[in-house]
């Protein structure tokens, strides 16, 4: 564990020391989540969802041998069940 002291500037901002952002590879415009818990304040890094989760999503389908295809011809059924079931209702 590493402590650091950081300095809050004139409008609330403050500077990660160099060695943090290249430990974390943050750049500038990078987002970071606060979490305050009574009187202590946590900072980190916020990831973007979106690759992890295409990450996630790439891994399962690897895990299962479904392919891209697999899952687009299933989309195409599904939204034909879909038609049918909304078209069936209106008759």
């Amino acid at each position: 564990m590493q402590i650091y002291t950081v300095q809050i500037r004139e409008r609330g901002q403050l500077t990660l020391p160099r060695k943090v952002r290249t430990q974390l590879s943050l750049d500038s415009g990078d987002a970071l989540t606060l979490v305050q818990i009574d009187d202590i304040l946590l900072l980190s890094p916020k990831q973007p969802a979106l690759p992890k989760l295409a990450e996630e999503f790439s891994s399962l389908m690897n895990e299962s041998g479904v392919t891209l295809a697999d899952l687009l011809q299933g989309l195409e059924k599904e939204r034909e069940l879909i038609w049918h079931e909304r078209t069936d209702r209106a008759a």
